[in-house]
């Protein structure tokens, strides 16, 4: 059964108790390593800022390297899931995009990442991405339905896209600008605040789900 953590988001925090420090590893590209940014400011940093003013005991590792691909993840999954990670953040396939690698390349890694997880005992949250349309719509359907599908076939959270916070606004690059570095790609430090704001609620819920394993 897939697990909807938008509804989860919606229930606040007040259920979610973790009693002993969980380990999350946010395995991913540029996005999730900070392109741009100041340490401090980045998407891994930011996120554990806020977690930690939930009050919740969750460290983050940031395990984003720039330019990575889905097939980079799938390289390193494995070592990157040492025995002290409960959970992991999964966020790959904007690269795979920019190059064109085609979308049943891209399951075929994602699908190979989840598979080392659940061997693993790992709980996972699988972050979408969507295709622009500059492809044809043939090649936007299939890459977008890789996350929904991979998420229902190895019942793992899903997260439906790194930048929901922005959605209904994507098309109005005007209302972005704040929240958008110069090259039109990475957040800004103001951006990651709010991709972290609105992501926040899902990673808690990753971790307490996390907690139960391992308690």
């Amino acid at each position: 059964m897939r697990r909807n953590i938008l509804a989860a988001a919606f229930c606040g925090l007040g259920s979610i108790a973790i009693a002993d420090t969980v380990t999350i590893a946010a395995l991913g590209d540029s996005l999730t390593q900070g392109y741009g940014l100041p340490e401090a400011e980045g998407f891994v940093p930011q996120l554990q800022g806020w977690l930690d003013d939930q009050g919740l005991a969750v460290r983050m590792i940031n395990a984003g390297v720039s330019g990575d691909t889905t097939q980079g993840g799938l390289s390193r999954v494995a070592w990157t899931l040492t025995p002290e990670v409960d959970a992991m953040i999964v966020a790959l396939g904007g690269n795979d995009l920019l190059r064109g690698i085609v979308p049943e390349t891209s399951r075929a890694n994602l699908r190979g990442i989840l598979e080392v997880a659940a061997t693993q005992n790992v709980e996972v949250l699988l972050v979408g991405m969507e295709a622009p349309g500059n492809y044809g719509p043939e090649f936007k359907t299939t890459f977008d339905s890789i996350y929904p599908d991979l998420a229902e076939e190895f019942d793992v959270a899903l997260y439906p896209s790194f930048f929901q916070a922005f959605d209904g606004e994507a098309d109005v690059p005007a209302q972005l600008g704040e929240f958008i570095q110069p090259d039109g790609i990475h957040p800004s430090a103001s951006g990651v605040a709010r991709i972290v704001e609105a992501m926040g609620p899902a990673v808690a819920d990753l971790a307490a789900r996390a907690s139960d394993e391992t308690g």
